[in-house]
């Protein structure tokens, strides 16, 4: 029941109010200097990891948002410490592209990939776009989508549509479009799985998948289903332990029950090229990412 995915519905809130979005009019956005495939990005990437790691290990801002809010200049510091050269944005936090741009580059980080909102109108989707192209992301996530779109399979369709255009107006603007899950994705609806549907409603050469493990284990799901159904199309990860049922109360990566070595060994299939740490409700978000970057960083996983 959606009431058993609260944990999901509060990062919802949050993560609808981060960014400009999309319509379903959206047209064609083109940014000066930004003229590189999706196609072209995979390969740099594919050519930076190593057979026998986990690597690049990338932390999820959401996971730091009250720091962020607080003092940008000096999370990214504190991140960058930890060990991580990758991060993944969750907003802006008031700030302007230059200057998440300038901060990003003076810890030492760079942040292939940011969450990005699902909005009303072109002129939102260029901006979005406008910002990703300055900051120097390859990727924009989409990680919600409205709520009255989520209730039906015709919805869902809805969805499908807005993505298809969008990601048509990043690759132009030489950018991959991605969408990212949750658990309510997987309630059936009328005899279907909705996350089935949009994956299969999308075209497969624009929209690209970036899977949440954690989430996607919490709503019973076996990630690796989904690695050998969609092949090469999941470039992003969501990296978060679960400590099982009934409760799947969230854990730093490696204290809980998710079997990472198994899951990893099939990164290649999956396409895999980032891997973002990340826990919603760490009591000390920064303590988090240092356990959990620790245990990535000797996981030994089969090519």
């Amino acid at each position: 029941m959606l009431s058993d995915l609260s944990p999901a519905l509060d990062r919802r809130a949050f993560l609808t109010r981060i960014g400009a979005g999309v319509s379903a009019g959206i047209g064609t956005v083109a940014v000066a200097g930004c003229w590189r495939t999706p196609a072209a990005y995979a390969t740099e990437d594919a050519t930076t990891v190593p057979s026998h790691s986990v690597h690049p290990i990338g932390a999820e801002l959401f996971t730091v948002r009250a720091a962020m809010q607080a003092d940008v200049d000096r999370t990214l510091t504190r991140v960058a410490a930890i060990g991580y050269r990758e991060v993944e944005m969750a907003g802006y936090f008031g700030r302007s592209a230059r200057q998440i741009r300038d901060s990003l580059r003076s810890a030492g980080l760079v942040a292939p990939s940011a969450l990005v909102s699902l909005g009303t109108t072109p002129d939102d989707w260029a901006r979005v776009l406008e910002d990703a192209h300055t900051i120097g992301h390859r990727y924009v996530v989409i990680p919600t989508v409205p709520s009255a779109l989520r209730q039906t399979l015709d919805g869902w369709r809805q969805v499908a549509d807005r993505c298809n255009h969008a990601a048509e107006a990043a690759a132009k603007a030489g950018m991959q479009f991605a969408y990212h899950n949750h658990a309510d994705e997987f309630i059936p609806i009328d005899g279907r799985v909705p996350y089935d549907l949009l994956v299969a409603s999308t075209d497969p050469t624009l929209v690209a998948l970036e899977i949440d493990l954690y989430w996607m284990t919490r709503a019973g799901q076996d990630p690796l289903t989904y690695f050998a159904r969609w092949p090469g199309r999941i470039p992003l990860v969501h990296v978060k332990d679960s400590l099982g049922p009934p409760a799947h109360r969230m854990a730093d990566v490696g204290a809980g029950t998710i079997d990472w070595r198994r899951l990893f060994a099939h990164r290649a299939e999956a396409g895999i090229r980032h891997f973002f740490v990340e826990r919603d409700d760490a009591p000390d978000p920064f303590a988090s990412l240092a356990a959990s970057y620790a245990y990535l960083t000797r996981l030994d996983v089969p090519s």
